[in-house]
């Protein structure tokens, strides 16, 4: 069965983005370190090839078998073109949403509904989560189930927080340390 999994890059200080973040930025804007695990793009749509754990962990985020991402980091992002790594995209969005920018892209209600639909689109596959107020949201409702954290040895001091106030107990999976980043895997304990 599909599991729900966040998948963010973080300072050491909770930080996803930097000062900078916004709709003309980009969502890394003053923040780029956060991402430098990744490498540089190998083509010209946004594909990466980290070498050795990084590398594992970015393949498992390429598994996953859909996405669920918050509707600021969708736009902040630039609706990713329309496709991140050809697999269907929920989009939580209040008020009437705007056009799809492909077949790939659905916008939906609330974030229940898109975990629902995402996971049965899924299948056997993982569902990307992706945001900081849509897993803030997800787990308040109990509709998180795994968090993979990219931890960069960088405090930024300011920009997004990832976690907001509020006690979410955590169990311990996996830590992965590669060069410039160590790789976090938690269980959101019931």
């Amino acid at each position: 069965m599909a599991k729900s999994v966040l998948y963010m890059s973080m300072s050491l200080d909770g930080f996803i983005t930097g000062p900078d973040n916004g709709p003309a930025n980009g969502p890394a804007a003053g923040g780029l370190r956060l991402h430098q695990w990744l490498g540089e793009p190998v083509s010209e749509h946004p594909h990466f090839d980290p070498p050795g754990l990084s590398g594992q962990v970015f393949a498992e985020v390429m598994a996953t078998g859909a996405v669920v991402v918050g509707r600021k980091t969708f736009d902040y992002a630039g609706h990713w073109g329309g496709d991140h790594h050809g697999v269907p995209i929920f989009v939580p969005t209040r008020g009437t949403p705007p056009e799809p920018q492909s077949a790939w892209v659905h916008y939906v209600p609330d974030a229940a509904t898109a975990m629902r639909e995402a996971k049965a689109a899924a299948g056997d596959h993982d569902v990307m989560v992706h945001g900081a107020g849509l897993a803030q949201s997800l787990l308040r409702k109990g509709l998180l189930d795994e968090l993979e954290i990219q931890l960069i040895p960088v405090l930024l001091g300011k920009g997004r927080r990832l976690f907001g106030a509020g006690r979410i107990d955590l169990e311990p999976r996996r830590v992965l340390d590669a060069p410039g980043v160590t790789h976090l895997r938690y269980r959101v304990a019931s």
